[in-house]
């Protein structure tokens, strides 16, 4: 038995497509004469392609500290995936996209449109805090965000920030922060695509001219499919019919210079209609649920002295899931005033200080209830933070305090500390501690359950939790980067539904997660390649249980290479071993997926995406089926300027 089987326990197919992914990037990187040169962007269609090197500027990030700062300064471990990375990936779906990242595991019950949720660091899917363009997006009912109906045609970028946040930004970032930016404004773009179970769609943006100070573009898009059953036979829900997926969505971006000041704006709104299994079981299967989701904001920015910038938001969401057949429903809106201040050149560094008020409002219905309402609650939140980072030789430092008043709970104050050491111009160590915190949602709070039993209570406090981090960040050569991180956070006051005989909501619960994260980045010409391996231990720390559908052992890789004459190719590997979940477990299981591109004219793109090669069975949740061998065509243009 192979090391690689006796680690995931995996079968010999399974073992050959994560082998495969994982060696990829290590022969590309023996075999390429131009290993110690820099990365190079792709060519042009017109242009041959070279391996003559160009310097490649390190990624910029805003979500670590809440103000810009390149990838090479953080003190985080942080990934980010720009559109060019969105494009050529094989994944269809940002859930996808997502599994493939170090540190992040996905869960989903059935096919696309069904419930996705995202556990960042073996944190609770409630535990990483979610951003469209700087706003919260989870629902305030469950303090949950679907990732289903986000589409990838609709985001531009995407920023991975790992570790606890709260003191930059308030609940639910245990885990991390996780991201993403809309599509930036372009004159004209349009694709359609088709695919296996009778999926089709397309996406058109249109714009302003990109070369103006003023900016505003709208993308407007749609996907249907027919699908595949979402649940197994042996589950007791199960109707072994299709269930089909629509998702319509449409955002704006726009910014307009005011002065010193820039005005911004952005919104995005999807709209699921998704069928799924738990109606009637016998006959066609009527069980739809709709899902709507909006956010959006203004934020005017800019400097306001020689050394001094800010930033003030006004933001919202709105989500609301409405189930028909069981004729429940449930609604939260959110409103956001953020204001972010920044002090460059200070004390050798930058200060960063601000605050942030929000309201939140919560309604749940359903027929257990005399008058049809289980609850419709509101809550505020104020909250103050400072923050500073620095760099004093080879020594960089970052310290950031946060306070939170919340209506509900009361107080909570949240602190962070990093420092790091750039031992040469190669290594960079680096150590980190942090406090964080989750307020319970309106469900654990006002929820009167079912029939009497798993029903929240009104008391609890929030999930507190401590995290220490220490990492690695090594560059042998211009065109390589290791990176080693290890983490230790424990969480107490963990709410569970555990109290006997009804088993209502209460803080008993305590968690600890431990992992270490290796990854390895290759980028020089027309190769790009990379490989991260994720050991984690997740666990309820009163019983010794494995916390569910969290992989102990997660590989993933990834190849791309261009032709150097308008063809590109993509491959993605993935390996995870088993997972516990309710009723049993998960077995391990191995995906290969591949992509192809082709620049054919000028504006005109065709791609191929062939996913799950080896038709893998596996399930991401107990009894419910995920895709087989699937391929989709994309056809798109964009004119050339």
């Amino acid at each position: 038995m192979t090391f690689l089987q006796h680690t995931l326990f995996l079968p010999r197919r399974r073992v050959l497509a994560a082998l495969i992914a994982a060696i990829l990037p290590i022969a590309v990187a023996h075999a390429d004469p131009a290993i110690d040169q820099p990365a190079i962007d792709q060519p042009a269609i017109d242009q041959p392609a070279t391996d003559q090197p160009t310097v490649d500027q390190p990624a910029v990030i805003v979500t670590g500290v809440r103000h810009a700062q390149t990838v090479d300064d953080t003190l985080a471990s942080v990934t980010v995936i720009d559109r060019n990375g969105i494009e050529k990936s094989p994944a269809i779906e940002l859930i996808g996209l997502l599994a493939q990242q170090a540190g992040v595991d996905i869960s989903r019950t059935g096919g696309a449109g069904q419930s996705s949720t995202v556990f960042l660091r073996g944190a609770n899917s409630n535990q990483t805090l979610v951003l469209i363009d700087g706003i919260r997006v989870a629902s305030a009912t469950n303090s949950t965000f679907d990732f289903a109906n986000l589409p990838l045609d609709q985001i531009e970028r995407i920023e991975i920030v790992r570790g606890t946040r709260a003191a930059f930004w308030g609940s639910d970032a245990i885990g991390g922060v996780i991201q993403v930016f809309t599509r930036k404004p372009v004159p004209f773009a349009t694709s359609a695509h088709v695919g296996s179970y009778l999926e089709r769609g397309g996406e058109v943006s249109v714009g302003t001219p990109t070369d103006n100070d003023s900016h505003l573009g709208m993308t407007f898009g749609e996907n249907r499919q027919r699908g595949f059953s979402a649940t197994t036979a042996n589950n007791p829900f199960g109707n072994p019919d299709d269930d089909g997926y629509r998702n319509r969505n449409a955002s704006v971006r726009g910014s307009i210079p005011l002065g010193t000041q820039a005005l911004v704006i952005s919104a995005i709104h999807t709209d699921g209609d998704a069928m799924f299994d738990g109606g009637p079981p016998i006959g066609p299967d009527p069980s739809r649920s709709f899902a709507r989701n909006t956010s959006g904001g203004a934020s005017l920015s800019g400097p306001l002295a020689a050394h001094w910038s800010q930033s003030l938001t006004l933001g919202g969401a709105d989500n609301a899931i409405e189930t028909p057949i069981y004729a429940s429903r449930t609604s939260s809106r959110r409103t956001t005033l953020d204001w972010v201040n920044t002090l460059d050149a200070i004390a050798g560094g930058t200060f960063t200080f601000g605050g942030n008020w929000q309201h939140e409002s919560g309604t749940s219905s359903s027929p257990t209830n005399p008058d049809g309402i289980d609850y419709a609650k509101t809550q505020t939140n104020a909250a103050g933070f400072v923050g500073y980072d620095a760099k004093f030789g080879s020594q960089l430092v970052e310290v950031a305090l946060r306070h939170d008043h919340n209506s509900q709970f009361g107080g909570a104050t949240t602190g962070n500390i990093a420092w790091g050491w750039q031992i040469n111009q190669k290594a960079k160590l680096r150590a980190s501690w942090g406090q964080g915190f989750d307020a319970p949602s309106f469900d654990e709070l006002y929820s009167p359950g079912f029939f009497g039993e798993f029903a929240g209570y009104a008391g609890l406090q929030p999930e507190r939790s401590q995290s220490f981090e220490a990492g690695l960040d090594f560059k042998p050569s211009a065109a390589q980067t290791f990176t080693l991180s290890a983490w230790r956070t424990r969480v107490n006051n963990l709410i569970v539904f555990d109290s006997f005989p009804n088993f209502d909501a209460e803080n008993i619960a305590r968690a600890a997660l431990d992992g270490v994260e290796l990854a390895y980045r290759y980028d020089v010409g027309r190769w790009s390649a990379g490989t991260s391996v994720t050991l984690q231990n997740p666990r309820d720390t009163d019983t010794g249980v494995q916390l569910l559908r969290r992989p102990r052992r997660k590989l993933a890789a990834d190849l791309r290479y261009n032709f150097g004459n308008g063809v590109d190719l993509s491959v993605d590997g993935l390996a995870a071993s088993a997972r516990q979940d309710f009723g049993g477990e998960l077995h391990s299981y191995a995906l290969l997926n591949l992509a192809a591109g082709w620049n054919v004219h000028p504006g005109w793109r065709v791609e191929a995406r062939l996913g799950n090669l080896f038709d893998e069975k596996y399930e991401l949740a107990r009894g419910y089926n995920t895709a087989g061998r699937n391929v989709q065509l994309t056809l798109a243009w964009q004119p050339v300027l």
